[in-house]
């Protein structure tokens, strides 16, 4: 007996697929590794560290050591450190991890637009174009994107035999995405609509439809409400409004507004990937856009929705937007009859692969700069008789790296130096500088280029005790920074 045809092809297509994953495996860490070690990589991962790895020792977030980010995103981090250690490596680890399953799940999307080779080669575009967004080490956007192209692939397909059970699954990851950043709720609500839209269209009545959105709804809430429900049995219920929803209100939008020319100016290879897109999808075809096609398009506006919902937008924050741009684009490159490889899609990939040995130098030499700050603090902090390391400005990995105590909940320092969060700690930044400064903290961090708009009378605080009782004992370039280290003079 000879195989049928249908028979013969799985396997292919299994093998095939087998390779794209492999390929994808190896781009992952080709890409991300450079950062691999690197403590001081990015700025806002180096506090989710500090505070997972702080849960394993039974700290409690928000009351313990505060930050407004959920709750999931540090159990993401606690988990990773209690699997890998308390180093880098760790979430870096995992967020490699979840950066793969973005790219797979990418190329499993873009199948629906072109053929396998050029769905690969999206795959291998959303490895690139998020780390060139900024989610090449452990921020809140490499975890995240890839729970939403997770919805994405569920929800697609109105007409799948299992679409109810798919939606539903859908709307469980959503809910795991709203605690690692509230602000995917956008795309969350997109997702359920297309879904319930679907669901019309096959012929659902109001019923039922109200009876998926209801469930819908619960699972999309259920993690968070889980979560308070914690906090409410263990007595910090208003800790925990205050840091998931209150401050987020109360912290003041930046004098630059959300659309400043930063941001307009990444913006702009994006919005041309998705624009030069649809023309070329438009020109390409006399019929009607495809359905999935349609749907990554008022993805695109969901995703949109996520990346401004904030009253400070950071270029980072533009990854969001980096699955449904790529999509959008693949009519530019419609492949070649007989082709294996769509070249000109490629391109992007090759040329930030010739970036990558000036990439690997650059963070092996923030690496040995960082260590040699930490090994220059750590002599002179006794975490034991409570002699704490202060990072007023500068990397939160220190106090890990050099063994110090915490000597705030605050612990990172954009909370305390940073102009826009006066009204949203609830507590005085003033009186929380000067509190931490009469304690005569033995080692202060500080850095001579501020990030964001600083305040002025904390710092004032903070330059006067230098002057008056310290002692510069180290001083590092750290990326486009200058971070200095002052010791209390003996």
């Amino acid at each position: 007996m000879f195989a049928s045809p249908v028979s013969r092809a799985a396997p292919a297509a299994i093998r095939a697929d087998l390779w794209v994953g492999a390929v994808l495996l190896l781009f992952t860490l080709v890409v991300r590794g450079a950062w691999f070690g690197d403590a001081n990589a990015d700025t806002d991962e180096q506090l989710y560290s500090l505070i997972g790895n702080a849960m394993l020792d039974g700290k409690i977030v928000f009351v313990d050591l505060w930050d407004r980010k959920p709750f999931g995103l540090f159990a993401l981090y606690a988990l990773a450190h209690a699997i890998g250690g308390p180093g880098p490596e760790a979430y870096q680890g995992l967020a490699a991890a979840f950066t793969l399953a973005g790219a797979w799940l990418t190329f499993v999307l873009a199948r629906d637009l072109t053929d396998r080779g050029t769905a690969t080669a999206a795959g291998l575009l959303y490895v690139v174009l998020t780390a060139i967004y900024g989610a090449f080490s452990g921020n809140s956007e490499a975890f995240f994107i890839p729970m939403m192209l997770a919805m994405a692939v569920l929800v697609r397909d109105p007409a799948h035999p299992y679409a109810a059970l798919r939606i539903l699954s859908a709307m469980l990851i959503g809910g795991l995405a709203l605690q690692v950043k509230y602000t995917v709720l956008p795309q969350c609500l997109f997702f359920g609509l297309w879904a319930l839209w679907g669901e019309h269209k096959r012929g659902a009545g109001l019923g039922r439809l109200a009876l998926l959105a209801a469930a819908s709804g619960v699972l999309g809430v259920l993690p968070t409400a889980l979560v308070a429900a914690g906090y409410a049995l263990a007595g910090y219920w208003d800790a925990f409004i205050f840091a998931n929803f209150v401050s987020f209100f109360d912290r003041l939008p930046a004098s630059a507004g959300r659309l400043h020319k930063d941001i307009i100016l990444f913006l702009l290879p994006l919005g041309g990937l998705a624009l030069f897109g649809l023309n070329a999808a438009r020109r390409a075809a006399p019929a009607p856009l495809s359905q999935t096609y349609i749907f990554v398009l008022l993805w695109l506006a969901a995703a949109l929705a996520t990346v401004f919902l904030p009253s400070t937008v950071y270029r980072y924050y533009l990854a969001a937007l980096v699955p449904a741009c790529i999509l959008l684009s693949l009519p530019l490159f419609p492949p070649k009859p007989g082709a294996r490889l769509n070249l000109p899609v490629l391109i992007p990939a090759a040329l930030y692969l010739a970036l990558m040995p000036f990439q690997y130098s650059l963070t092996r030499d923030n690496r040995a700069a960082t260590g040699r700050l930490a090994s220059a603090i750590a002599p002179k902090i006794d975490a034991a008789a409570g002699r704490c390391l202060f990072v007023f400005d500068g990397p939160t990995a220190l106090y890990r790296m050099t063994g110090s105590c915490l000597p705030t909940r605050f612990i990172y320092p954009d909370h305390l130096n940073n102009t826009l969060e006066q009204n949203a700690l609830g507590t005085s930044q003033v009186g929380e500088v000067a509190r931490i400064l009469a304690t005569r903290p033995p080692v202060i961090v500080t850095a001579d280029h501020p990030v964001t708009p600083q305040n002025r009378e904390a710092k004032r605080l903070v330059a006067a005790a230098i002057a008056r009782d310290y002692r510069e004992i180290a001083h590092e370039t750290l990326a486009t920074r200058e971070i200095r280290a002052f010791a209390l003079r003996e």
